[in-house]
């Protein structure tokens, strides 16, 4: 499988090449999306990889800035949802997060204080 090239801001993690997610089961996740997805080239998985480690920085980046706004120094779920919440790209997330049937106990936190 061809690997990202040196301009991909991928740094090695000790694992066969520079990804830090699992090429195989993306490949594997892609292939069971639908039934009429029979094939994915090689560069796929390497792009969907990467977007995800953004995704993942993202939203990491904006948990814990509502957790240090909370003056806590662990992130718990509940900083994640406020950062979903608060965050306007992060909308399509919103019906993961909060539950009906499990309220969160989710202090009020600003869009604006979150948008970087």
């Amino acid at each position: 499988m061809r690997q990202a090239g040196i301009y991909s801001g991928v740094v090695s993690s000790g694992r066969s090449g520079p990804h830090l997610l699992p090429l195989a089961r993306i490949k594997k996740i892609m292939k069971k999306s639908g039934d009429d997805v029979k094939m994915v080239s090689g560069e796929a998985p390497i792009v969907f990889s990467k977007a995800c480690e953004l995704f993942i920085e993202e939203l990491t980046q904006r948990s814990w800035t509502v957790a240090m706004q909370r003056k806590k120094k662990t992130l718990h779920k509940e900083d994640v949802a406020s950062a979903v919440i608060a965050t306007e790209i992060f909308d399509f997330l919103v019906n993961l997060v909060s539950d009906s049937n499990n309220p969160l106990d989710l202090a009020p936190v600003e869009r604006e204080t979150l948008m970087s």
